[in-house]
């Protein structure tokens, strides 16, 4: 929108409200007072309003108390009366109240409207299930063969709407990415659907918003939105098998794997095709482990490995035995899922 101020609180108002700031600038990560998509620019806008306006009535009502207590005058609470102007006083300030709270009831009422419907005929449909306590994203392709699972880690063309059908595969979690959109439920045995939209690239940090268990603070996720072309290039990466290991201990890590972590864990182009635990195919690339618990390091990756329970207590992952030698097999080969 156009925004032209006409004096200097004017411009400080409608720059707060029409700023659109970049990424690079976000200083609180689920701020939900700074936005970057065009689903959250509204609320933004929104937002900002509603705390300037409670913001003008806590000093306007804070300054009449003061003076009230504090202006000269009898002890005596004077009664009020039809002479002078105390009743148009209190006729204006229920007048201007009743103005201000209708247009933000309207104003209200007009962003839930542009923020609620879903794009009719997006170009990108993801599905998305909750789990104690990651994210499972499904990217459904025309065929079989362009259809993948990844966790935790949302790629999206900038400038484009994406639909999000919503699930959950145990109890109630809450999608939310302050940046992007507000909050929406995942519900065991129904499908919720929200839509986001970025409107330039960049991390965005999401979180689950409805407290699921011990490690509900501990699901997050991220949206990485990027320009078609390199996410053109991320869906072709994630629909690559996996390569064969080059390194011997990688390619023992393999067979280690496959014997230790295959049946809850699956990696495209191998045999391991289990479904209780994330989807580590193209492990290496995501940036966070345990759904954002801990930086995707070789050291974080081996103290998950060796004891999940200790990083994430509660985790439906079991501590797998695993000898020294065994533990930097599987460390190896999933530093080789690129």
């Amino acid at each position: 929108m156009t925004c032209q101020p006409t004096s200097a609180t004017a411009a400080f108002v409608i720059t707060t409200l029409c700023a659109t700031p970049t990424p690079g600038f976000a200083a609180t990560p689920l701020s939900y007072l700074e936005s970057y998509g065009s689903r959250g620019d509204p609320v933004r806008s929104l937002t900002w309003a509603m705390l300037i306006i409670s913001t003008v009535v806590v000093v306007i009502v804070t300054g009449l108390v003061l003076w009230g207590v504090l202006r000269e005058g009898p002890a005596e609470a004077a009664g009020i009366t039809r002479e002078g102007n105390g009743l148009r006083l209190i006729t204006a300030g229920l007048v201007v109240t009743v103005v201000v709270l209708l247009g933000s009831v309207v104003w209200t009422m007009v962003v839930l409207a542009e923020v609620g419907a879903a794009p009719a005929a997006p170009k990108l449909t993801l599905d998305i299930s909750g789990h104690q306590w990651w994210w499972q994203v499904r990217y459904e392709g025309e065929t079989p063969a362009e259809t993948f699972v990844t966790a935790n880690e949302v790629h999206i063309p900038v400038g484009e709407p994406v639909r999000i059908n919503l699930s959950s595969s145990d109890v109630i979690h809450s999608f939310w990415v302050p940046a992007l959109s507000g909050k929406t439920d995942t519900v065991p045995g129904q499908v919720n659907t929200t839509w986001i939209e970025a409107h330039a690239p960049g991390t965005f940090l999401g979180q689950c918003a409805e407290f699921c268990g011990a490690q509900h603070a501990h699901m997050g996720f991220r949206i990485v939105a990027e320009p078609r072309d390199r996410f053109e290039a991320w869906l072709a990466d994630q629909l690559a098998p996996a390569a064969v290991p080059a390194e011997r201990i990688a390619a023992a890590g393999q067979e280690t794997f496959g014997r230790r972590c295959a049946a809850c864990h699956a990696v495209r182009g191998t045999t391991a095709g289990g479904v209780f635990g994330p989807d580590l195919s193209h492990l290496a690339t995501r940036a966070t482990l345990a759904a954002g618990t801990v930086p995707n390091t070789p050291g974080h990756l081996s103290a998950w490995i060796a004891d999940p329970q200790h990083l994430k207590p509660g985790t439906r992952m079991p501590v797998v035995p695993l000898t020294g030698s065994e533990l930097e097999q599987v460390r190896a080969y999933l530093a080789t899922l690129n």
